[in-house]
Order: C-alpha cells, then sequence, then structure tokens
C-alpha cells in the first residue's frame, strides 16, 4: 500500500526557513514525478512544486524561487526547503505523485496526514 509521511513543518516568522520531508513507502519516488501540495482553508489542495524522475523541476510562480525541492532516492524521501516564507505560504503541506503545477491530485489517493506551516507576520 502506498503512504506518504510528511514533516517539518512548524510556526515560523516571517522571513523565516523552513524544510519540508516526506518519506514514501509502496512508491519508489525516483521511478515517477513527485510533488508538494499545499491547502489553505477553504480551498483545494494544489500542486505548487514537483521534482520528476530525470531530476527536473518546476515550481508555481507564487513561489517566486523561495522554495527548492529535491530528491534522496536512498531514502525515498523528497524533501521542500523553503526560504523567506510569508504568511500566505500558511497552509498544510502535503506530498504525493503530481505532474501539473497548479494541479489539484484529485486523480491520488493515499493522502499523508500532511503537515502544518503557519507564518506569523
Amino acid at each position: 500500500q502506498v503512504q506518504f509521511v510528511e514533516s517539518g513543518g512548524g510556526v515560523v516568522q516571517a522571513g523565516g526557513s523552513l524544510r519540508l520531508s516526506c518519506v514514501g513507502s509502496g512508491i519508489t519516488f525516483s521511478t515517477t514525478a513527485i510533488g508538494w501540495y499545499r491547502q489553505v482553508p477553504g480551498k483545494q489542495r494544489e500542486l505548487i512544486a514537483r521534482i520528476r524522475r530525470d531530476d527536473d523541476t518546476k515550481y508555481a510562480d507564487s513561489l517566486e524561487g523561495r522554495f527548492t525541492i529535491s530528491r534522496d532516492n536512498a531514502k525515498n524521501t523528497v524533501f521542500l526547503q523553503m526560504h523567506n516564507l510569508k504568511p500566505e505560504d500558511t497552509a498544510v503541506y502535503y506530498c504525493n505523485i503530481g505532474w501539473a503545477i497548479g494541479s489539484f491530485g484529485s486523480a491520488y489517493s493515499n493522502w499523508g496526514q500532511g503537515t502544518q506551516v503557519t507564518v506569523s507576520s
């Protein structure tokens, strides 16, 4: 069974940094495209960053170069390094298969519990 376990969220002040981690089981991250989604209350979960099996990365324009996605194949783990955080980055962050930035991941199941990121002004 495919499972994703996200961690690394927390409460930070605007301008701070966080590093999120996602460990997968039942799926090999290096054979597909894995992404980070985020969801704010009242809105759908949205893919904001993804890394493909060929290491190609893509990001939502709204991130303005502040986030970096990476992958550790040996640990089957994907990371999201976030710098210069803004209050509008406050959301629950999830990882799952993801190809198209802005997509909602509706085709995918087995969502983890996510990790909450709260950025105070």
